[in-house]
C-alpha cells in the first residue's frame, strides 16, 4: 500500500519522508481539521523532500461553502503551489444542502490539471456518498479522502469497501482517519492501495507563557469568525 502521511509542519514531513512514507500531505493546524498551510512551509518542504507533496487547499476551519472572494483565494493557492512545485492538490467545495458544489470542485479540478487533485473529507458530510461518488468519478478525481463517514477510518470499513468496489479503479478510495500501526493490516487485508494517517506524537513545548495564545471559543466547526463591521467602526469612533 502507498502511504499518505498528513504532515502539518516542516519537521512532520522530513520524519515521513525518513521513515519510508510513498507522499504528504502537506497542512497546517490538525486541530482544525487542517487548513492551507503557508508559503514558507510549502516551498521549504518542496526543496527538502524528493516524496511526492500534495497540499490541502481549504482556507478556513468550519463547512466547505464558500464565498466567491474564498473561491477566488483558494484559486490563487493552487496557482502558488502549482509554481512552487507541488505534486497534487487536495480540496472540494459543498453546497449549503451538504451537496457537492459540481461547477466550483470542477473548476479547482481544471485549474489543478496536470496536478493529481484529490476530493477531501468534505466527503464524509454529503448525505448520498454513492451519488457523490458517482459524481466525482465523471469529473475526473484521482482520489477520495474518506473515513467511511465515522469519527474513524476503522469504524467506516465497511462503507469505504463499498466504496472501493463502486469505484472499479476509476479513481482511489483513500481511507484516513485514525489508522496506526495496530490496524493498518485491516486495510491492507481488504485491499486498499492507499492509506492516510498523521501518525502524530505529542511533545510538550518548553518556554510556553502562563497565559494561553488560543481560544477554546473558536474551536467549533459550527461557527466561521470573522472580524465584525460594526464592532471595528464602534472602536474607529472612539479611537
Amino acid at each position: 500500500m502507498i502511504l499518505e502521511i498528513c504532515a502539518s509542519s516542516y519537521q512532520s514531513a522530513i520524519n515521513a519522508q525518513n521513515a519510508g512514507a510513498d507522499r504528504i500531505e502537506l497542512c497546517s493546524e490538525l486541530a482544525l481539521g487542517g487548513i492551507t498551510p503557508s508559503y514558507g512551509l510549502i516551498k521549504k518542504v518542496i526543496e527538502n523532500v524528493t516524496i511526492p507533496v500534495h497540499v490541502l487547499i481549504r482556507l478556513r476551519s468550519g463547512n466547505f461553502t464558500y464565498s466567491e472572494d474564498e473561491f477566488e483565494i483558494m484559486k490563487a493557492d493552487i496557482e502558488m503551489c502549482k509554481s512552487l512545485g507541488c505534486k497534487g492538490i487536495v480540496s472540494g467545495i459543498l453546497n449549503k444542502d451538504k451537496t457537492i458544489d459540481s461547477s466550483r470542485t470542477k473548476e479547482l479540478i481544471a485549474l489543478s490539471h496536470p496536478l493529481s487533485f484529490t476530493f477531501h473529507r468534505a466527503f464524509d458530510w454529503v448525505d448520498d456518498s454513492f451519488e457523490a461518488l458517482e459524481l466525482l468519478m465523471n469529473m475526473g478525481v484521482d482520489r477520495i479522502l474518506t473515513s467511511g463517514k465515522c469519527s474513524t477510518a476503522q469504524q467506516g470499513i465497511e462503507l469505504l469497501k463499498q466504496l472501493e468496489n463502486v469505484s472499479k479503479n476509476k479513481l482511489t478510495i483513500l481511507p484516513g482517519g485514525g489508522i496506526n500501526s495496530g490496524n493498518v493490516l485491516e486495510f491492507k487485508a481488504a485491499g486498499f492501495k492507499e492509506i492516510h494517517c498523521s501518525a502524530s506524537t505529542i511533545e510538550y513545548a518548553d518556554g510556553v507563557g502562563a497565559i494561553a495564545m488560543n481560544s477554546v471559543s473558536f474551536f467549533d466547526e459550527n461557527i466561521i469568525v470573522h472580524s465584525d463591521f460594526n464592532k471595528i467602526k464602534n472602536i474607529v469612533d472612539l479611537c
